[in-house]
């Protein structure tokens, strides 16, 4: 048994790699994989840091995954996306990306996997199919969906002009506010499912879909939450 542990573990192979790239204002990033983890790490510095990490049973199949980092005027683009569709669970691809806080990603999609983001406060939009989102200390235009997994944020603010549009269609959508808003429009939908909120709604939940919302101040920035199945939770101070 310890024999065949350790020739599995002497095939398997990693191979990492980093590169810096500038993000200045205007400037936007996109991310794809296919199987893997992104970690999403705002920071102080205007550029941004790509650490690449993947994994293959043996150093031949490295090939199968493919790193592209494409760097225009207007965008960054990682991929690393196994080629001709294939979505093998042993070829992964492990990515911590360090962003300017502000910055702007149009795009990170990840097939399975998990996607994390912490101390960032400007725009994201990330989709996974297989696997939870999980951010903190986050601020700013957020729209996060996942398809199998839950969708969770703590210690999120809102900022002006900003939005929190979190969706998860088998699995919870769970934030946590830093603080109790004065200005926000909330808006809580459940298909099938439950709405708990520490901030009072008004609820339609006699039948059918589960609907809440509530209009706190100035009406805005907007809080949009909505699941097919599963529990939307929303906690605050």
């Amino acid at each position: 048994m310890w024999v065949v542990l350790v020739a599995a573990l002497t095939l398997a192979t990693a191979d990492k790699q980093t590169r810096v790239v500038p993000l200045p204002a205007g400037k936007t990033l996109a991310i794809e994989i296919t199987i893997g983890n992104v970690r999403i790490e705002g920071w102080d510095g205007p550029d941004v840091e790509i650490s690449i990490e993947r994994h293959t049973p043996s150093t031949a199949q490295l090939d199968s995954a493919p790193i592209t980092i494409e760097d225009t005027a207007s965008r960054v683009l990682v991929r690393v996306i196994q080629l001709d569709g294939a979505t093998d669970p042993l070829v992964r691809s492990d990515l911590v990306v360090k962003v300017p806080q502000a910055a702007v990603i149009d795009r990170v999609q990840v097939m399975e996997g998990r996607i994390s983001i912490s101390r960032f406060i400007g725009t994201i939009n990330a989709d996974i199919r297989r696997g939870p989102i999980e951010g903190k200390d986050v601020s700013g235009t957020l729209r996060l969906e996942s398809g199998i997994g839950s969708v969770i944020l703590t210690g999120a603010r809102l900022s002006p002009n900003g939005l929190l549009r979190l969706r998860a269609f088998n699995g919870d959508v769970r934030l946590t506010l830093a603080r109790r808003p004065t200005d926000a429009r909330i808006m809580a939908l459940a298909l099938n499912g439950s709405i708990k909120s520490e901030i009072p709604l008004t609820m339609k939940d006699t039948w059918g879909p589960r609907w809440g919302e509530t209009t706190l101040g100035k009406g805005e920035p907007v809080i949009s939450l909505d699941v097919v199945t599963g529990t939307v939770e929303i906690r605050s101070p």
